[in-house]
């Protein structure tokens, strides 16, 4: 990616290029209808089902505007390979964020009319960590090395 092209504010429509972007990534769903992005990870009855790295999440009271009290309609999650890395993001000066819904578990929110406040290049950076936090280590350690970063990027 050119360097202007990272140093740009992020917009909704860069998430699912950069998504498609990664390897043996495909969209479909999880958790019934919601739109997700999937990597590779157990097949079942001949069809790998995919594990979500990135969704599209649902209106739901767990996660409200506080202004208006009114659900957000424009909420991403996406996975962090652990908690530090959560922890991270949500403290960093950014639109990242976490509610009590999601304790215990390894993702992020962000709302899509926010992802200007961070640069493309940012976001490609946490949707790949995101990537590798569930995909096959195979391919995180082929993908990894392919670019010239170290194996462990993955882990943590």
């Amino acid at each position: 990616m050119a360097t202007a092209e990272r140093s740009r504010p992020a917009e909704a429509a860069d998430v699912d290029a950069l998504c498609a972007a990664l390897p043996e990534t495909w969209f479909g769903t999880s958790w019934g209808d919601v739109p997700t992005w999937l990597v590779p990870h157990r097949v079942r009855d001949g069809v790998d089902k995919g594990r979500g790295f990135l969704l599209y999440r649902k209106p739901h009271h767990t996660a409200v505007d506080p202004a208006t009290g009114e659900p957000y309609d424009d909420l991403l999650v996406i996975r962090t390979a652990n908690d530090d890395d959560k922890r991270a993001l949500v403290e960093a000066d950014g639109p990242f964020f976490t509610i009590d819904h999601f304790h215990g578990y390894n993702a992020v929110l962000v709302r899509l009319s926010r992802l200007g406040e961070i640069t493309r290049g940012e976001l490609a950076e946490v949707i790949t960590d995101a990537w590798c936090a569930c995909a096959p280590k195979r391919l995180v350690k082929a993908f990894l090395e392919e670019r010239g970063f170290e194996e462990n990027r993955a882990e943590g």
